[in-house]
């Protein structure tokens, strides 16, 4: 959640920020209408609590004077049942600003670059240089349809549309690629994790993902529980409402958890192949950083998600997102863009962010800083999406036959 403190202080500094996200001026005079109201509630119940605390003086003197305290209990009495409603509407001031704050994106950085769209996305680097085939490239579900590799029809049929189901050297391969990801990730220091895939709702408002995405999350029916987007929503919480030692500082986490998404608004979009699934395999990276660090993890981990893909041999591009294409929780993200030879283009294979206090600040993560208490930074990045990379072999390995080549590291693992 945003620094409310900060927004009510430096209210245009901060809705200038708030407009590279797209958060349009309707939204920001209604917060601060809010902020108004609260002010107002909250001075008009201090007014009331000092007349309270008057009268309760003058009460005892009238006590001890013998004096007639008759038209002063009235006024006491009265006043009393005035704080009870000043209360009820500071509270239902601070809540209406609660929730508006809660549904609000997080401040982006200062050098996050403006723009609309991905079409303002800042390239990098390319990293490789894709193949030049001498026969026209496939695309992964032709590929898929000649090796056997991948059934589309049985995944709608066990489920329904973007399920799909893996055979034979696919699946193995899938197996294969998540442990590969495992050992890269704790050879560079991150700890492995196996984490539940139901979570509940107060650990997805902890990362953003409540209130405002609830319509792109699987509800589990009669409970306060959902399946989880990203293994983000589960290691990031292991800290929910904690205080840790600066020594402790940083934590690196790493863990392979399926991913569940409805896809809300993205009808039409991908809907062939394995691109964009309602289920998918992901191995995530997350780090709970002091914030004098959490830049240089931010590049570390970047850097460690493009070694994977450089290590498989696949052509990719590091992308710096602009303001409008920013996630909800993000003050900045690189994506790790993979070349597609099928597709020709680039498409997001990982998605790595500082969300610096705004998760902490939602999930209570601090850490004691002398005699303080400080909130940490929260970071995390695919490392990487695995049904993604599935489809980058497939599509930069294939041979004219439609054979598939494996990658030399991961011969070890089929």
């Amino acid at each position: 959640m945003i620094d409310l403190k900060y927004l009510q202080k430096n209210f245009d500094e901060a809705s200038a920020k708030l407009s590279k996200k797209g958060v349009d001026g309707e939204a920001l005079e209604n917060l601060k209408t809010l902020f108004s109201n609260l002010k107002d509630a909250n001075a008009r119940l201090e007014v009331a609590k000092a007349d309270q605390n008057r009268m309760s003086k003058l009460f005892g003197e009238y006590m001890r004077e013998k004096k007639d305290i008759t038209e002063l209990k009235a006024k006491v009495d009265a006043n009393k049942e005035v704080i009870v409603v000043l209360q009820s509407t500071a509270n239902k001031a601070n809540d209406a600003l609660q929730t508006i704050a809660l549904a609000m994106p997080n401040l982006p950085d200062d050098s996050v670059p403006i723009g609309t769209d991905e079409d303002d996305n800042v390239e990098l680097r390319k990293v490789l240089t894709p193949r030049v085939f001498d026969f026209e490239p496939k695309e992964h579900w032709a590929l898929a349809e000649i090796n056997g590799w991948i059934d589309f029809e049985r995944g709608v049929k066990l489920a329904k549309s973007r399920f799909s189901v893996l055979r034979g050297d696919a699946a193995r391969l899938e197996r294969a690629l998540i442990n590969f990801f495992l050992d890269v990730n704790r050879e560079k220091g991150f700890e492995e994790v196996c984490v539940p895939f139901i979570n509940n709702a107060s650990m997805l408002q902890g990362t953003g993902q409540l209130p405002k995405f609830e319509d792109d999350l699987f509800k589990i029916e009669d409970e306060n529980l959902y399946l989880i987007p990203t293994a983000e929503v589960p290691l990031t919480n292991l800290y929910n409402d904690e205080i840790l030692t600066d020594k402790e500082l940083p934590i690196l986490l790493t863990g392979y958890t399926p991913c569940f998404r409805k896809e809300a608004g993205s009808a039409g979009r991908d809907t062939r192949g394995m691109i964009r699934q309602h289920q998918f395999n992901k191995v995530e990276m997350v780090a709970i950083a002091n914030p004098n660090e959490s830049d240089k993890i931010f590049e570390m981990m970047v850097e460690n998600a493009s070694d994977i893909l450089t290590q498989l041999g696949l052509p990719h591009r590091v992308v710096e997102l602009c303001g409008g294409d920013l996630g909800f929780s993000a003050a900045t993200t690189i994506d790790l863009e993979v070349w597609l030879p099928g597709q020709d283009k680039y498409r997001e294979i990982s998605s790595i962010s500082n969300t610096r206090e705004f998760q902490a600040r939602r999930a209570k993560i601090r850490y004691r800083d002398g005699k303080k208490n400080r909130l940490v930074h929260t970071l995390n990045g695919s490392a990487l999406a695995v049904g993604r990379t599935l489809v980058a072999i497939m599509e930069n390995y294939q041979n004219e036959d439609g054979s598939i080549e494996i990658p030399k590291v991961l011969k070890k693992y089929m």
